[in-house]
Order: structure tokens, then sequence, then C-alpha cells
């Protein structure tokens, strides 16, 4: 019978997340050292760069150590809870390895891949090592696998791909942003001094390399930021909002914006909703203006398909999208977040209804799944909520326009030759001026507010 001191020891890895993230932050521990876990129970909460999402355990065990505690940002890769197998309520214990095998417990097989919620297990390019017993393991192995073998895996592992680690034999070791960095400036990698983890050149020492020697120059003390503990308060940017941050900075000063306006009596639509609100096909649906702007924005899409597109730079080539995915800026705890409605041009009032409702109650509930955020073609962003006329809004990266509603409100509006008060409204589209010009979003604008002026376009136009 296996003992607890027999068991062996398991160390549940921070799984690759996906879409070009690197790290998560652990935002709670549902289990603690002793506790006895099972085969896909949730052990953890993370955030990512795009949400909170659960992590299971992907083996049976008893937790012995917690490896960081709430509130830190863990890389990929990087080992965060160790679990006791083959002890009680665990997994039989590997059988006895003869002396010659170098390191048999790290060539056990390692269980299925854990799989972050709202993620499928991506394929893998690397080829995995044999799962036949330790016996085909040569004893002459590769220099990167005799490291894994023998537990001293750099961390530079979790951050390099499989290319870039054997690009890395007898060359510096840096990304390829750092790379082509070092490219530009002229510095030759081979002659910088590395200060990143085991060895790993970083952007800063590219650019000490690339820097000239100049003499030494006393900072004066009243250069060096002042921080007053007891009136000021540092937040660190990190999860989302960190994310949204880089994310709109890259589109700033990428696609070039043009934003239109346009200023909409919407009267005739607000009737509209509340006679959609007393319809049985509707009941139980959230039924308000923004249904009715999203039902207009994608009649004016297929009417104006050009305007759902991308641009491809490295392929130098507009990419034509005969789908549309519905981005919705929903403001949360957590920061701005932009999930969207797959296929939205397909669906039936009460369809898109129902998405609406959903994606909204699920993103302020911090529940929203990664793949939700992913592939979205066209946005609408409501700062009319706020109390804001209008805004000039930037756009979601990849995408080719961002529709923002300003607020709603009472206003003197020449009606039928008569000033009366009317409920109005002002529209602004961004767009990317690489692929849409004047005339294109103009007609896309036109189209949006025409339908919010007389809704039975909606029927006419679809």
């Amino acid at each position: 019978m296996t003992t607890m001191t027999e068991a062996a020891v398991r160390e549940f890895k921070m799984p690759d997340v996906g879409e070009g993230l690197t790290e998560a932050e652990i935002l709670k521990w549902y289990v603690q050292p002793g506790d006895v876990v099972s085969d896909g129970q949730v052990v953890c909460e993370v955030e990512t760069a795009k949400a909170a999402v659960e992590l299971p355990i992907p083996y049976d065990g008893v937790v012995r150590e917690l490896r960081f505690a709430e509130g830190t940002t863990v890389d990929v890769g990087v080992a965060i809870i160790s679990v006791e197998v083959g002890g009680a309520g665990g997994e039989a214990a590997a059988p006895e390895v003869p002396a010659q095998a170098p390191a048999a417990e790290a060539v056990k097989p390692e269980g299925r891949q854990p799989v972050l919620v709202g993620y499928g297990v991506a394929a893998s390019s690397t080829k995995r090592r044999p799962r036949k017993g330790v016996a085909e393991v040569p004893t002459a192995a590769a220099p990167a696998v005799q490291a894994e073998l023998n537990g001293h895996a750099a961390t530079v592992t979790a951050v390099l791909s499989d290319e870039e680690r054997t690009e890395t034999a007898g060359r510096p070791l840096a990304k390829p942003p750092v790379r082509k960095l070092a490219k530009d400036l002229g510095v030759d990698l081979a002659t910088v001094t590395p200060t990143g983890p085991d060895g790993v050149v970083t952007r800063e020492d590219v650019h000490k390399a690339a820097a000239p020697v100049v003499a030494p120059a006393v900072v004066p003390a009243a250069a060096v930021p002042a921080y007053d503990t007891a009136r000021e308060t540092r937040i660190p940017v990190k999860g989302v909002r960190k994310a949204t941050a880089a994310a709109m900075v890259g589109s700033a000063f990428t696609a070039p914006h043009v934003t239109e306006f346009v200023t909409v009596d919407v009267t005739r639509t607000l009737k509209l909703v509340e006679e959609l609100k007393r319809d049985k096909d509707l009941a139980g649906l959230r039924v308000n203006p923004l249904l009715l702007i999203a039902k207009a924005l994608l009649v004016a899409i297929k009417r104006n398909p050009e305007i759902n597109a991308s641009w491809d730079e490295a392929a130098q080539e507009i990419v034509l999208k005969h789908y549309v995915n519905l981005g919705i800026a929903a403001a949360t705890p957590r920061g701005l977040i932009v999930p969207n409605i797959k296929d939205a041009q397909a669906k039936t009032l009460p369809e898109l209804a129902l998405e609406l409702g959903e994606l909204v109650t699920t993103a302020r509930d911090g529940k929203t799944s990664p793949a939700a955020m992913q592939g979205g073609t066209v946005t609408i962003t409501n700062v009319g909520v706020f109390g804001i006329d209008t805004g000039t809004p930037i756009l979601n990266p990849g995408e080719s326009a961002i529709l923002a509603i300003g607020a709603i409100k009472l206003q003197p509006w020449v009606h039928k030759g008569k000033v009366k008060p009317r409920q109005v409204t002002t529209l602004a589209l961004s767009f990317d001026h690489r692929l849409v010009d004047g005339e294109l979003g103009s007609k896309v604008l036109a189209d949006v507010a025409a339908i919010l002026e007389q809704p039975k376009k909606l029927i006419t136009w679809a």
C-alpha cells in the first residue's frame, strides 16, 4: 500500500491562456493546504488581460502548497500549486524505475492538459515525449529535454516559443520584439549584456547598448518625482485595465481615425420601444433603445457591407467580413471590456434582445469568457448612459468602425414646420480611414440616423 511519504508531488502550472497572453493574476484560492482535490475541481480564479476565469485541477490528490498569494501576477508556465498524488484519495504511485533511467518522475504521463474556462485545448505544434515508458527515453537527450528531465527548465521556457528556443542555440536569448528593436537601432545582440531572467536580453538592455557614452550628470533632487502617501494613492495597472490601455494606444497610433457626427430625432424610435415592451413575443426580454440602435446599425452594414472589414498590414490587404460580430462596450468594475454577439446579422429581433441581455448581465458579473471578446468586427459604445452628449470613440483593435450613442434628451426641434419638443440624440461614428473613406462612413451613419428617425425602414430596408 502506498503511503503519503511515497506519494508523488505534482505541480500544476499556470495554463497557456492563449490569445498572446503570458500572465494572469490570482484573484482567489478555493482550496488550502491539506484539502483533498479531485480531477476537474476548480481550485482558483485568475484574471487575465481579457477576463476573470476559473482553473480546474487536472488530477486527484491532496493540496501540499499554494505557491503564490492572492493578488499575485504569475507568468504562464510557472507552478502555482503542488498536489500529492498516490496518497489518500489520489492516484496510484508511479512504478519504481530502473536506476539507469534519469529523473523518472519528469517523464511520467502528465495527465490531461489543464484548460481555462472559456478556452478549448490548443493544438500543440511541439513534439511530445514518448509515453510508453521510461526505457524509451534516450540517455543522451537533447539539451533542452535533458534540462527538463533534471527539473531545471529555465523560466524563459514559459515565454519563448518552440521556434525561438530552437533559434537560441548559440545565439543570445531575446523575444522577437527585442530582436527587431536591436536591428532597428543597429545593435548586435551578441555584444549586449543581458539582465533579464536566465540571461534574456531586454528592451532596456538594447537601449542601454545603443545609448551614446556621455559624461555622468548629477540629477537634482527636485527632478525625482515625490509621492505623498498621505494624500495620494497608487493603483497598479494590471489585468483588464492594463490590456485595455495597451490596446487603445496601439489602435490610436495605428489606425487613422476619422469621426463623423449626426444629431437625430429619435422620438418615433422611443415610441416603438414602448410598443415592443408590450409585445408578447418579446416578453421577459430586455427591450430598450440600444436594441433598435443595434438593429439599425446591422441594417446599415447590410446596405454598405464594405465597412465591415479589417486591415491586414502584413499582406497589405483589406479583409471583407461576410458576418458581423457586433461588439458592445461594457464598463465593469475591472475596467472596459467589449464582448461581441457572434453572427449578429443573422439574429431576429427577439434573438438579438436575448443576446444583448445575456451579454450585459455576464459582463457586469465579471463572467465574460475570453472567447466572447475575440473576433469582433464593429462595436457600439453607449456614452449616453452617463449623461454625455457624444464623444470620439477609439476603434477596438482590428475593427473598422465604432458607433457612439449620446444621451437622449427632450429638446426643441423643427418637426413638420413647427418647433416642438422632441427626443433627440447625437451619434458619432469613428472609422479606420485606411479602408473606409468619407463617403462610405457618411452613408453608414446617415442610414443609421434615417432608421432611427423612421423606424419603419427596419422593415423596408432589412
